[in-house]
């Protein structure tokens, strides 16, 4: 349909005009009295053209009007075209756009997009800063995997580097007499702080830390043994997490895993002439000045290897190994130039690179608290989450009879994580996010309750209604109001806001969408009869309600959020 219309436009400007090569574009109206689709391709066009705007938007309306779908065509102010659809083409196009709450075929013949996100630090729990790269790239895993395409989720944990041999020094030094597998991850992290704070009186435990990572590297058994142990309590406590936030992982091959890949990518560096001495024996890359980066080390003087040097590893293992068709890492925005760096060194390096984005979040930020690991005040995502599950437990039983429920639990799990996950996702990923409590779990606001309720509310109405799923015949139009007009032209943009956001990398784009959706269809709720309609308009208006709890559960399940059938 909107294809259709653009032609249209196209050919008719081509045709009185002679202009070629135009993109037009249609908005969806706000409101019914502005037309389904409106646009201003008139007013951009006139100048070139030397013609009224009003003229021109006059002569693409004549032609619009004479569409088959096409109710009416209006001019509007100094040059606007408003189109309305007619009814039966509004609900056509609803049925096409409820086909798109089923996943496409995974094509898994073809090459993979590779999506990185979470990257926690071993021996560390996860804290409220790593849910942002978390929820947004599973989110942009999951639209990807949706629209067919072969998804490899990657955790790209760090489990190497001089962490572990200050964690090491501070065990021999601080820790009980317990073998190290029976610390539980709290014990590992007050280690590490332990360390820190006891460097501010003793520097020299900076290069008791290196050289014990220096060991590492080198293979001591001890410390080994030593460093397994602490991996495998790491990602034991990282599970039970993510499977509350709905996060799941088809591979987490870590730092560690390129220990003996990047010796070669060293080599290949000096060879080629990429790699350069710097300051006491460090190996460097210098850009010219016209991309305006710092030197990038990849090996220090003293011959350890650096984060830079697992990367360069990783990016050619990935494509030697995978053939990707795209690499999208999501990361804090401070990351920026380590991959801007990381990026043109593969390409002084000429690797023959897939399409690469480095997916940059905000910061997570709360009034009362500063996070900082090595200070030992990271805020816990599992306290987070746990608070948030007590919230809207709290508010289920406040509300009482007003909330229907067979499982309170379950529901506050799902309000609760919900609350958090949507919190992260409904804002522009590019911005700095205020954690606020009575934001993230208002019954009434841009929220995941708000949400959940809505669906839970239009699958009651389904059930009540008895809808077998699909309607019988053609739908009838017979008494279409505008508060069903305005929930269908909602419902007919889900497949273009879906691939709107997959392709920016932006999910805050559907969850907006989602939001709306709710309002649109709260309206038409509170306005219209469906169970106590005429029998035409009953079967139309089921349709409308199921069709909204489809693409609602759809577009929230790519969000994270998990929905319940009362509410």
């Amino acid at each position: 349909m909107f294809d259709e219309l653009s032609q249209c436009t196209t050919r008719v400007l081509a045709d009185t005009y002679s202009m070629t090569d135009i993109s037009v574009e249609w908005d969806v109206s706000g409101s019914v009295e502005h037309g389904d689709v409106s646009t201003s391709i008139a007013l951009r066009l006139a100048t070139k053209i030397g013609k009224s705007p009003r003229d021109i938007a006059q002569v693409i309306c004549t032609a619009i009007g004479m569409l088959p779908f096409v109710e009416r065509s209006e001019l509007a102010g100094p040059g606007f075209v408003n189109v309305w659809f007619t009814v039966k083409e509004l609900l056509r196009q609803a049925q096409i756009s409820v086909s798109y709450s089923e996943p496409m075929t995974v094509r898994t013949k073809e090459a993979p997009v590779i999506v990185e996100y979470s990257q926690p630090n071993i021996a560390k729990p996860l804290g409220a800063h790593h849910l942002l790269s978390t929820i947004i790239g599973q989110a942009i895993a999951n639209m990807h995997r949706h629209a067919g395409y072969h998804v490899l989720t990657w955790n790209y944990t760090g489990d190497w580097g001089t962490q572990f041999g200050k964690l090491a020094v501070s065990y021999r030094r601080w820790g009980d007499d317990r073998p190290v597998k029976e610390y539980s991850i709290d014990e590992l992290l007050n280690l590490y702080v332990r360390f820190h704070k006891e460097t501010e009186k003793d520097i020299s435990l900076e290069g008791e830390g290196r050289a014990a990572f220096r060991k590492l590297e080198e293979g001591d058994a001890e410390l080994r043994a030593f460093w397994r142990d602490v991996v495998s309590i790491t990602k034991s406590s990282l599970s039970a997490l993510y499977d509350r936030l709905h996060v799941h992982f088809d591979t987490d091959i870590s730092e560690s895993f390129y220990e003996g890949k990047m010796q070669p990518i060293l080599e290949e560096g000096v060879k080629k002439g990429v790699f350069t001495e710097g300051e006491e024996g460090a190996l460097i890359v210098e850009f010219p000045e016209d991309t305006h980066l710092p030197p990038y080390m990849v090996r220090k003087s003293d011959g350890a290897t650096l984060y830079a040097t697992r990367d360069l590893a990783q990016m050619r293992y990935r494509i030697d190994i995978y053939h990707p068709e795209s690499i999208l890492i999501c990361t804090d925005r401070a990351q920026e130039l380590h991959f801007r760096q990381l990026i043109a060194t593969c390409q002084k390096l000429q690797w023959v690179l897939p399409h690469f984005c480095n997916v940059l979040v905000g910061r997570m930020r709360f009034a009362d608290a500063t996070m900082s690991t090595r200070k030992g005040t990271i805020i816990r995502l599992e306290r987070i989450l746990d608070e948030a599950v007590g919230r809207a437990m709290s508010i289920i039983k406040d509300r009482g009879d007003l909330i229907q429920t067979d499982d309170p639990k379950a529901l506050a799990e799902m309000m609760g994580v919900g609350s958090v996950v949507y919190g992260i996702v409904s804002q522009n990923r590019n911005a700095d996010i205020t954690f606020d409590w009575e934001k993230f779990l208002h019954f009434d606001g841009n929220s995941a309750p708000y949400l959940q309720y809505t669906y839970a509310r239009a699958r009651s109405v389904v059930r009540k209604g008895e809808w077998n799923g699909s309607p019988t015949d053609a739908l009838e139009t017979e008494n279409f109001t505008g508060h069903e007009r305005d929930l269908v032209n909602t419902l007919i943009q889900f497949p273009r806001v879906l691939e709107e956001a997959r392709m920016e990398y932006m999910p805050h784009i559907l969850a907006q969408y989602l939001f709306l959706l709710c309002q649109r269809f709260n309206a038409f709720y509170n306005s219209d009869a469906i169970l106590r309609s005429s029998p035409i308009e009953r079967e139309r208006r089921l349709f409308l309600t199921s069709s909204t709890a489809s693409l609602l559960k759809t577009g929230g399940e790519l969000l994270c959020l998990r929905f319940p059938e009362s509410m």
